[in-house]
């Protein structure tokens, strides 16, 4: 079956000669990478295809403890910790709960091998993993975008593809990993996206410097820090050279109630906020203003008879607890791993290509739950009146570090998290409030 993009021109010159390879994979963010790294480790012969050239800016600078399992994997661990600020936890701040703010150390969670993650700058992090897997083997391109695929497990999956200077590729692979982030290239030409209907987001960032330690501190402690409001959240991720990463995520109405440039409507939010405005005093901007649509989506099918969808190129939620790479890396590694297998025999890889499908929705689930409920009063005050009966505060310090695939002992608290939320939830509509005294009637 072809799938072929309505709106991109041939190229003049006639049809390229074909080249041939066990694993051609689309995409070369953290995801793709990965798996390219993984299999060419395994003596596979991967192409590797970027669209743009490293280094290149992207969102999504905080990453979660278990990252460093997958760093360790790849032999990048030093690599990255070079590169990336120390990051021990993350701090919520809500004005609405009267400035208070509490902090969440990776080192209290569930598990005690991975205790701290790092704070990166995209470009340089991207460019440190792409490099990583051309040294393991894999022949990566860089400015070469995929213009179409023929999927077609028993002669080769056929991808077309031009390069910078305008020459048509194609190359006939035995399997494929749609690893194109956002770009979603399967899951668009195979219509399976579907964006999830009652969670609609967008942000606003850039970088600063001069931004102010939270509080009292003297100096910044590495920690991320969400500040809510009352329509989104905002992040601050301290980067290096003393830059700090400062975005504001609501809803599209939010931004749509923008007068001015994006930059003036960033400023003006900031300026807004009392626990924000007091870092953002002194701060300049060194950056342009972005904007993105962070629309939350999610494809109805995941693989197919020798190929597979990672990362976003599956599903995308909203950043707020630092996921996104995290859950593009595993799925990555999982994915690589059901390739491998399926290479040598299909049918003997049925059985780890449905357990990388169950993994990956799972975690996307746990994650989702979280996410979808954070903006609600009983989530927000489970946040900022944290407990630990049950273990629940060391369940969420669980989910926060990102330990989704954890043991059935560590997933007892999370369970206790979730039954607490929802018992509040009642209670909440019976009139109660979660306070640090505990419960209360409110009067009316």
């Amino acid at each position: 079956m072809a799938l072929s993009p309505d709106d991109r021109s041939r190229p003049d010159a006639g049809p390229a000669a074909e080249e041939t390879c066990d694993v051609l994979v689309i995409g070369g963010g953290p995801a793709g990478s990965t798996a390219a790294t993984i299999l060419a480790e395994r003596g596979r012969k991967v192409v590797l295809l970027e669209k743009d050239r490293h280094p290149r800016f992207h969102i999504g600078e905080s990453l979660l403890p278990l990252n460093l399992r997958l760093f360790d994997r790849l032999g990048v661990r030093e690599r990255v910790a070079a590169i990336g600020v120390h990051k021990p936890g993350a701090r919520f701040v809500s004005d609405r709960h009267g400035g208070k703010h509490v902090e969440f150390a990776f080192a209290n969670g569930p598990n005690p091998d991975y205790t701290y993650a790092y704070q990166v700058r995209r470009s340089e992090f991207d460019a440190l993993l792409f490099r990583r897997a051309r040294e393991a083997g894999a022949l990566a391109e860089e400015g070469v975008r995929v213009l179409d695929v023929a999927l077609d497990a028993r002669a080769g999956h056929l991808v077309v593809a031009r390069d910078a200077a305008g020459r048509e590729r194609r190359w006939r692979a035995r399997f494929l990993v749609d690893a194109s982030g956002r770009d979603t290239f399967l899951a668009t030409r195979l219509q399976s996206k579907r964006r999830y209907p009652h969670h609609h987001s967008a942000a606003l960032y850039g970088h600063f410097r001069g931004v102010a330690p939270y509080g009292d501190a003297p100096e910044e402690d590495g920690n991320i820090t969400i500040h809510l409001f009352d329509e989104g959240w905002i992040w601050m991720i301290p980067l290096p050279e003393g830059v700090m990463s400062v975005g504001v995520v609501s809803t599209p109405e939010f931004f749509k109630r923008r007068r001015g440039s994006f930059e003036d409507h960033l400023r003006a939010t900031l300026a807004g906020i009392p626990s924000v405005a007091r870092r953002m005093a002194r701060a300049e901007l060194i950056s342009p203003v972005t904007a993105t649509g962070n629309y939350s989506y999610r494809s109805r099918v995941m693989r197919g008879e020798g190929w597979l969808m990672v990362g976003d190129a599956y599903a995308f939620i909203d950043p707020v607890f630092s996921s996104g790479v995290l859950l593009a890396m595993a799925s990555a590694e999982m994915g690589a791993e059901a390739a491998d297998a399926w290479l040598d025999d299909p049918a003997r890889a049925a059985p780890l290509l449905r357990a990388f499908e169950r993994k990956v929705d799972r975690a996307i689930r746990t994650f989702a739950w979280l996410i979808f409920r954070f903006h609600t009063p009983v989530m927000r005050d489970m946040f900022m009146e944290p407990r630990n009966r049950f273990r629940m505060r060391e369940g969420l310090i669980g989910l926060l570090a990102g330990n989704v695939h954890a043991n059935a002992n560590r997933q007892l608290p999370v369970l206790a998290f979730k039954a607490s939320y929802y018992a509040l939830s009642l209670l909440y509509r019976l009139g109660y409030r979660y306070r640090s005294g505990g419960l209360v009637r409110e009067a009316g």
